[in-house]
């Protein structure tokens, strides 16, 4: 299942020193979640001054419970550095235009 995921970030005065704690191991968890193709691409949430609030991602897992089990691992979650959570489920049209072969898809699908 494909699914938008939309995260915003907590706003008290610590919330940038708990980001750059766990930045790092944030990074290698979504490095590992592309490699296996779980996560297709994902963009940073700006407000009008350009300050990050959040994080949205694409990403495809075989259901809710994968999904579910996968992010509450997510540094930023554990650590406080997102707040709030939105899960949409949707359909990404050829998804292979923003960051993998056709091919690939193609076989990811069926399994």
């Amino acid at each position: 299942m494909q699914y938008l995921i939309m995260w915003f970030d907590w706003k008290d005065n610590e919330a940038l020193n708990r980001r750059l704690t766990v930045r790092q191991a944030h990074i290698d968890m979504w490095e590992q979640l592309f490699k296996s193709g779980n996560m297709w691409y994902g963009a940073a949430l700006r407000d009008d001054d350009w300050k990050m609030i959040g994080s949205a991602l694409f990403m495809d897992f075989d259901s809710e419970k994968d999904l579910q089990n996968r992010l509450d691992k997510e540094p930023y979650v554990v650590w406080k550095v997102w707040e709030k959570v939105e899960i949409h489920k949707c359909s990404t049209r050829d998804p292979w235009q923003y960051n993998r072969p056709k091919e690939w898809f193609e076989e990811r699908n069926k399994k």
